[in-house]
Order: structure tokens, then sequence, then C-alpha cells
């Protein structure tokens, strides 16, 4: 009962505001508050009290009670101010691996005089709490677990705050949609395929001058100028840097180079090439049924690569 009590009102006041617009201050009109179990408690001990100053004529418990009610009402007057003014902007949309979770940055910004405490972000069942101090900002994060491959949506997320005594719960719903990309698992058994695209595993003795490929132990007659003196610095064993010129060609990561596989393999298969090919700063390709992205190399490429294999097969929103 209490949850479709909770998403009935959450649905009635996406109606009442309708969709919000990044970034967000709240206002009156958006604060709702109601008192906790610990405050319907403190509510019944204050009833009983001043019954029983009544019935007894304690000017003494009387007084008592009245002062208590007093500092309930400053207590919620003091929670509703916690979110009144505050401002709210987020990322809508992150990358995650299947498996793992996708992590919102959330940014609250506090232009008042007052500090803001103990402020919590909450997106389905995953939360991040924050407090923010007069005349500044601050960035919490929100870690949600997603388990399978696709897209997943979220169409709003809530900020509470029970602050300062937990008597009081002051909320709002913010109505903007957020998207989690969710690539397979990067993982699988075969290595990379060589830069020619045709499928053959990659040679690990082809050395160059272009692209940073590792660490190897130092012999007596290599140049000095590929010496790795930060590892020599801190105690290690001598090394040279090693460079490859096989990562700055293109290669192809390919479906049909997968075959005997199911789906899900090769989509992880693939998702693992790319991000051992972004760790190389290799440049590279991606051709999936449907789908072909051309050779390139950088954040951005890999994030649309890994947002390719995310939506494989048209994957509903969840």
């Amino acid at each position: 009962m209490r949850q479709a009590a909770a998403d009935k009102l959450r649905a009635w006041a996406a109606r009442r505001h309708g969709l919000d617009s990044l970034p967000m201050t709240i206002n009156r009109r958006r604060v709702y508050i109601l008192p906790t179990r610990f405050g319907l408690m403190l509510a019944l001990i204050l009833v009983a009290m001043l019954v029983a100053g009544l019935n007894y004529n304690s000017n003494l418990g009387l007084a008592f009670a009245f002062l208590m009610v007093s500092i309930a009402l400053v207590t919620m007057h003091h929670c509703n101010r916690n979110l009144l003014g505050l401002s709210v902007d987020v990322t809508t949309e992150v990358d995650a691996f299947a498996g793992r979770e996708a992590s919102f940055e959330f940014v609250l910004r506090n232009d008042s005089s007052v500090e803001r405490r103990d402020i919590e972000v909450r997106c389905t069942a995953a939360s991040g709490i924050r407090s923010v101090a007069a005349s500044s900002s601050g960035s919490v994060t929100v870690a949600i677990p997603v388990p399978q491959r696709g897209i997943a949506r979220y169409a709003h997320f809530e900020l509470r705050t029970r602050h300062p005594f937990g008597w009081f719960h002051a909320w709002t719903y913010v109505q903007s949609p957020l998207t989690a990309y969710v690539a397979p698992s990067p993982r699988g058994t075969q290595t990379l395929p060589a830069a020619t695209g045709s499928g053959s595993r990659l040679r690990s003795d082809v050395r160059g001058d272009e692209d940073f490929a590792g660490l190897r132990a130092y012999e007596p007659g290599m140049p000095l100028k590929h010496m790795a003196w930060k590892v020599l610095a801190r105690g290690g064993a001598p090394a040279v840097q090693t460079y490859t010129s096989l990562a700055a060609q293109p290669e192809w990561l390919e479906w049909a180079a997968l075959e005997g596989q199911d789906a899900e393999t090769r989509l992880s298969q693939l998702c693992l090439w790319v991000v051992d090919s972004d760790a190389a700063q290799r440049v590279y390709g991606l051709r999936i049924p449907g789908k072909e992205i051309a050779p390139a190399r950088g954040a951005a490429h890999r994030y649309a690569c890994l947002r390719a294999l995310a939506v494989f097969g048209n994957s509903e929103p969840r």
C-alpha cells in the first residue's frame, strides 16, 4: 500500500509539473514534506503530554509540551528550507558495462547563505548523500546497478532530506529522464586481430617509433633515450620504453571474425577488443550487422563503438 501510494503521488507530481529542464532550481511548489515514524511518535507523545497536563492542571507539563511543539514546528521549517532554492544538474547520458554500475554525477548548487546538510539524491534504489556549504556547489555520484546489456532509462530522480532531527521527511521529484547505455561485459579469450583486419592475431614483435607499447627489461646496448627514468627513480628495475608502428595502422573489429559463437559472446568479445584497442591507442573500426563505424581513436570513438554494441539488436528500454 505504501509503494502504491508513493507511485500515485509521483504520477500526480509528474502531471502537475511536467517535464523539467536542467539545471533546475527547487521552488516552494516542488517541495513535499511529511513526518517520519519518529515524528509521528513525537506527535503522539506531545498529545499525551498535553492531555495529561490539562487533566492534572500541571502548568510545568503544559509549558514543556508547548515548548516541544514549538521546536517541532521550527524543525519542520528547517527541513523544508534545506531543499528550497537548491539547484540541481546532472549528466543525463552515461555509459556502463553489463553487470556493473551506471554512475550519474549530480551537481548541487547552493546560492544561499545557509549550509544545506545531508541532501540525498535517489534514483531507483540507489542513492548518494552530500552536504553543500553556503554559496558553493558540490557533486554526488549515484551508482545504479545495470545487470543487462541495452538501454536503461530512468524517468525521474528525487532529492530528499531529513535534516535536522529526522522528525520530518522533505522531498521533491525531478522529472528529467536519465539514460544509461549498457555495453556488454568486456570478456573473451581471443586476442586483438591484426591491423589488416584479417582476424589473425596481433604480432608482439613488431617495433617502430610512433606509439607507446609498454616496458621491457633493459639490456646493454639499448639506446638511453628510451630509458624509463621514472621507473628507475622509484626504485624499480632498469627498463626501456618500447614503441610499435602497428598501433597507428587501422584495424577492423569484425563480427564475422567470431564465427561459431552466439550473439552475446560475440558482443562481449568485441567489447573487450574495443577496450583493449582504446587502451593501446590504436586506430580501429567496428563492423557489426547493420552498423559500421569507420576507424578512428579517442574517447568519442570509444563511446560510439560501445553504444553501438549496447543497442545491438534493438534492445528494449528498461
